[in-house]
């Protein structure tokens, strides 16, 4: 147990089981396949846990973003921030493809290798004959993109927590959560104790389903490396090194201006996001981190906790900033494979386009991501299916950068809106300051124990008295 807890921990110990599991993926299939399936026996936990422990930190949070002043207007402000770093986002990859041109100069092999992967996902039905961890590439693209109404505003919040629409989910919570808010402190008493208790359960479970993400990185690695071929990886070399370069230098930007509101040094910020940040790196999932983020934004660095409880849940499903720098690249790369060229215009529709598809790809992780990049190819009139079977081959890969961006985007927006709020930051044991004067102990009787305390004080010092008459007598 301790050994797992700081290897969850730790990015070194994390990354050495990256390497193995991507060395023991090429050697060994059986504990690969045990690794990779208790792997996934962890996100269906942390899943099951998250979902309402979203419902429950968005109802909490609610209440204290509108018992601050003018919370209409900082509701406003949040919703603004997050759309313009989502925005942000799909510009910046557009401008790095432009400039850095993934697969515009790629080699006769690495065009051989990719074609021969669009030719066989289009020969066998529109599959691609890979597991990653959706059955086929039809899993992955869906088969209309938007949302019916029942999906945004459902008639029935039971159904959508049992189907799991996280649109669905999050309109029922914020209506509830309102009305929640208006309640007085003593009609919701009651209601907020049962909160808080589950808030706490929650936390416990997904606390201790994490100490399972070294097992998921080892498997992870060792299932990536026995289902995806060496030669696609580095047909797509330009566009990953391209993607996860720009998402290391965003993060980069963004825990830098934290740092600056947060009047501490980079490093430590960065020391205090440590836990999120490798939650979400290497456990595919966008709600996982959720309880260390609260803690590390609240606790640690000292922002508004209903700020943090009421952006961090919505952020982890509606700030897709990792999304859309992912759809931007994807969409130059396609372009410049197909020697299809890029105008000004286009420049403009590709991160419009990035920007609407990673709103609508809200609520989606890993494989259903990609298909959304389809909002944007259409519209450059690329050929979708051939991208969708490119880019589901390195999907894995590119789930953990994609994820990470996207949190710290939803930290930036913490930071942003709660600038000028007190804060919160609880001050480390080991800082606290001594008093130089030493400790003082204080005794207080009451009039019993003080009558007492003063008989037995006189009855003693006539015994001494005595005591000293007998040995003088002698």
């Amino acid at each position: 147990m301790n050994v797992l807890k700081k290897l969850s921990n730790s990015a070194p110990g994390l990354l050495l089981c990256l390497v193995a599991g991507g060395v023991t993926g090429a050697v060994a299939e059986g504990p690969s396949t045990f690794a990779w399936v208790v792997g996934q026996l962890y996100l269906a936990v942390v899943n099951m846990a998250a979902v309402p422990l979203l419902v429950v930190a968005t109802f909490f949070g609610l209440r204290q973003v509108l018992a601050l002043p003018r919370p209409a207007v900082r509701v406003g402000t949040i919703l603004a921030v997050a759309v313009v770093l989502v925005a942000l986002a799909a510009a910046g990859g557009t401008m790095l493809g432009l400039l850095a041109t993934p697969g515009a100069q790629l080699s006769h092999e690495a065009r051989s290798q990719l074609g021969t992967l669009v030719l066989n996902s289009t020969g066998s039905g529109g599959e691609v004959p890979m597991t990653l961890f959706a059955g086929s590439a039809a899993d992955a693209l869906p088969s209309r993109i938007g949302f019916a109404l029942n999906d945004i505003v459902p008639d029935n919040f039971y159904r959508v927590l049992a189907q799991g629409h996280t649109l669905g989910i999050l309109t029922g919570t914020i209506l509830f959560g309102m009305a929640f808010a208006a309640l007085s402190r003593e009609q919701s008493g009651m209601l907020t104790n049962v909160f808080e208790g589950i808030y706490r359960a929650l936390e416990h479970v997904i606390e201790y389903a994490n100490l399972l993400i070294p097992v998921l990185a080892f498997g992870t690695a060792a299932h990536l490396t026995m289902h995806t071929q060496r030669a696609t990886v580095l047909a797509m070399g330009s566009f990953l090194l391209d993607f996860i370069g720009l998402a290391l230098l965003l993060c980069v930007v963004a825990i830098a201006v934290m740092a600056r509101i947060a009047r501490l040094p980079f490093l430590r910020v960065l020391a205090d996001l440590k836990a999120p940040l490798l939650v979400g790196l290497t456990s595919g999932s966008a709600t996982a981190p959720i309880p260390h983020t609260i803690e590390a934004m609240s606790v640690r660095l000292g922002f508004s906790r209903g700020v943090v409880e009421l952006v961090v849940p919505l952020g982890s499903v509606f700030v897709r900033a990792g999304s859309a720098l992912y759809f931007a690249l994807a969409t130059v790369f396609v372009a410049n494979l197909y020697d299809r060229p890029i105008g000004p215009s286009d420049i403009v529709l590709i991160a419009v386009g990035s920007t609407v598809a990673a709103i609508l790809s809200s609520g989606q992780n890993g494989l259903g991501t990609v298909g959304y990049a389809a909002v944007v190819l259409s519209a450059l009139q690329l050929p979708v299916e051939a991208a969708g079977a490119l880019f589901i081959a390195i999907d894995l890969i590119c789930d953990g950068p994609r994820n990470v961006l996207s949190l710290v985007s939803t930290c930036a927006v913490v930071a942003l809106v709660s600038a000028g709020l007190p804060s919160e930051r609880v001050a480390p044991a080991d800082l606290m300051p001594l008093d130089p004067r030493g400790a003082v102990l204080t005794f207080s009787f009451s009039r019993a124990q003080l009558a007492l305390a003063t008989g037995c004080a006189l009855m003693v010092a006539s015994l001494i008295v005595l005591m000293g008459i007998g040995v003088g007598a002698r």
